[in-house]
């Protein structure tokens, strides 16, 4: 049994007149101790479905108006306030973008732990426990470190304490929501290396939310890729990445500069994801593909599993005029 899995989740925010479904027939599988990479451009739906797995988005203003999301085999969706309080932290813990604003600057990060550690492991509340859960994810000298305030601290080191409050609970499930954003690129590198090296170590599973392709070759096991609120392509990580189905996931990778090659101008994508009020019909990602064709304009496609656990949301994936190369793996 996964340890996650989301079944045809359905979200819409505004008005019951007037739903912009934001999250559509979205489904995937998370197993025990693995990494699944979620990517997209922003807008697509991603911070939203991360969000959705422990309920942390309000009702109003989101609707949950379809599908299941397992934990452990338990669905969310149905459970009482008091039991999605005990998941929250104590089976799915968050680390979400920008860490300088998750922190508050007027408490210690040793406090801030120590929080984390009052709620879900008290007997463990000790500058002991906080000194080990920084030396867990890296930070040198935690002794003096816990007693340092948010602003006195670099924003990779931050990056580092809102991973070890997110630790402290034992959570079995780690969502990334954007961990590298705002951090330079060496910065960025070790944190994706913390996370590989935390998953290994405990045994946990993490779901990296992130729209940046150049990172998820090195820690993920496997890749999905979103587009306006849907899935488009699903699959291990080497293969999505070597060999790309879906026109979205190919245009993404060939966006990514490539070391060595002399280019004057970078490739982009077309066009902007579509606003929630006016999605495109039939194929979401039609208007900005290049090799649509008149029924793509009409036709809604359907999620198609192949083999090798693939999954594709486009029926021309297999005409030789979609499939071009990649350029080499990531």
């Amino acid at each position: 049994m996964p340890l996650l899995e989301i079944k045809n989740l359905q979200l819409e925010f505004g008005t019951v007149d007037r739903p912009h479904r934001v999250v559509d027939g979205v489904s995937l599988k998370l197993e025990a101790g693995k990494t699944l990479c979620l990517v997209g451009e922003s807008g697509s739906g991603k911070s939203v479905t991360a969000l959705s797995i422990a309920k942390l988005l309000p009702s109003p203003p989101v609707r949950y108006v379809g599908g299941e999301i397992l934990l452990e085999g338990r669905d969310v969706l149905k459970m009482p306030p008091g039991e999605l309080q005990k998941i929250r932290g104590g089976v799915v813990s968050y680390v979400f973008q920008e860490p300088g604003a998750s922190l508050n600057p007027v408490f210690r990060i040793g406090a801030q732990i120590k929080e984390s550690l009052t709620y879900h492991r008290p007997e463990k509340a000790n500058d002991a426990e906080v000194i080990r859960l920084l030396k867990l994810v890296g930070i040198p000298a935690p002794e003096m470190r816990l007693k340092n305030y948010p602003h006195e601290m670099s924003g990779g080191m931050q990056q580092r304490v809102m991973i070890a409050m997110a630790l402290a609970s034992q959570p079995k499930l780690l969502v990334a929501d954007e961990p590298t954003t705002a951090l330079d690129v060496t910065i960025q590198a070790q944190i994706i290396e913390l996370l590989q090296s935390l998953c290994e170590q405990l045994g946990m599973a993490v779901l990296l939310i992130t729209h940046n392709l150049g990172i998820v070759g090195d820690i993920a096991d496997d890749l999905a890729v979103m587009y306006a609120g849907q899935i488009v392509e699903v699959g291990p990580v080497r293969d999505v990445l070597k060999n790309p189905l879906h026109p979205y996931t190919q245009a993404l990778i060939h966006s990514v500069p490539k070391l060595g090659r002399d280019v004057t101008r970078l490739t982009t994508i077309p066009g902007t994801v579509p606003n929630l009020g006016s999605i495109p019909s039939g194929c979401r990602f039609h208007p900005r593909c290049p090799k649509a064709q008149p029924p793509c304009s009409t036709e809604p496609p359907e999620l198609m599993t192949l083999a090798n656990s693939r999954q594709v949301r486009c029926p021309l994936w297999d005409s030789p005029n979609l499939n071009q190369p990649a350029n080499g793996s990531l």
